[in-house]
């Protein structure tokens, strides 16, 4: 994600910054312009100064508790959290302090989604112009059936436990996946989310199904016969971004989806830090400065297609010069960048008929 500057001082901040290292001023970030600015010394404080967000906004209830949220809330809305906490709807027992830390583990996540959806033209930063998705962050109660992370009738429904990085690290090396993370979660149930809200009664629901099959298949026996076969069968790769993905036209879409915003993810991110690489498939006299995907302007997707590799090929090799294992472990098929391809054009088509405005910074 992109980075910021502490509008009292100019020392780098984060998105999720609370407070500047260098000067101590409180940071906030604000939904409705997607940037951090300074909130004054306490929520009742008046200041003259310009950089502070003295009666526009205040800090959203959840700032300081174990949650940490430092997103504000604009001073004329009487909701008490924002409006990435608001989506929220049900928590796990908090009696157990496990759970607590969980919750604010998945809401660190959520947020991060929120933004990116918002950049994307996808969320109402204000919190009410569009349809958005709701979550449920449950735990497994003993002698009770286990709860299954998935997404019904806008509910996003997530198992709590996958906060917990040995519990995660041991479902994905028992399913065979390349990668697990929560973010990727979150990610891949929106997915789910959107194809209700963009694909379903829209006239993209043809060419989805020209592509990524048709969604009436039934969808239980679907998932049996994925989990029946051979895992060491790599023919996926062929046509998929992941094995999962071939489960079911659904998850298909979902696992692209969720691919998709990794990518504009990780370009914003280089981005911002000006990264600059060689990159062989577009002619040029030398190395190339990473666009942002999210940026004020539309990005051309063969642009995209053609920075990922190399970016991913050199974020894999530092992550290696640490010891640790790829971060990028996937390979995409000419097919899956098609996939990819129909996500962004989605995207760009119902951003340009919605006229959403995302705010320049």
């Amino acid at each position: 994600m992109r980075v910021f500057n502490c509008e009292a001082c100019g020392h780098l901040i984060y998105f999720d910054s609370l407070q500047c290292v260098h000067c101590g001023a409180a940071q906030a970030f604000l939904p409705d312009q997607l940037r951090v600015g300074i909130l004054p010394p306490s929520s009742t404080t008046s200041d003259a100064s310009p950089n502070y967000l003295t009666a526009r906004y205040r800090p959203c209830a959840h700032r300081h508790n174990i949650s940490l949220c430092n997103f504000a809330i604009e001073a004329s809305d009487p909701n008490p959290l924002c409006v990435s906490c608001r989506q929220t709807e049900w928590l796990p027992d908090s009696s157990n302090p496990a759970n607590e830390l969980r919750w604010a583990k998945i809401e660190v996540a959520k947020r991060r989604l929120f933004y990116t959806l918002a950049k994307l033209g996808l969320l109402d930063p204000h919190g009410h112009r569009v349809p958005e998705p709701r979550f449920s962050l449950l735990a497994d109660i003993p002698g009770s059936t286990p709860v299954m992370t998935g997404h019904a009738s806008g509910m996003i429904t997530l198992n709590v436990v996958e906060a917990d990085d040995d519990e995660r690290a041991r479902r994905r090396l028992a399913l065979r996946e390349p990668l697990r993370t929560l973010i990727g979660h979150l990610r891949h149930e929106s997915g789910h989310f959107y194809w209700d809200q963009l694909i379903a009664h829209s006239a993209w629901l043809e060419p989805f199904r020209a592509l990524f099959g048709h969604e009436n298949l039934d969808y239980a026996q679907a998932l049996q016969q994925h989990y029946n076969k051979d895992p060491l069968d790599t023919r996926w790769r062929q046509s998929a971004i992941s094995a999962y993905a071939t489960s079911h036209p659904w998850e298909d879409w979902a696992e692209t989806w969720a691919h998709y915003l990794h990518m504009v993810d990780l370009m914003e991110t280089a981005a911002n830090y000006s990264t600059s690489i060689t990159v062989p498939d577009i002619p040029s006299s030398g190395p190339q400065l990473i666009c942002n995907p999210l940026g004020n302007e539309p990005l051309d997707f063969s642009v995209m297609q053609a920075q990922w590799v190399p970016l991913t090929l050199l974020h894999n090799s530092l992550n290696r010069s640490l010891g640790l294992e790829d971060a990028y472990p996937f390979s995409i098929s000419a097919m899956a960048w098609d996939k990819l391809r129909f996500v962004h054009d989605l995207i760009g088509d119902y951003r340009q008929k919605s006229g959403f405005a995302v705010p320049a910074l």
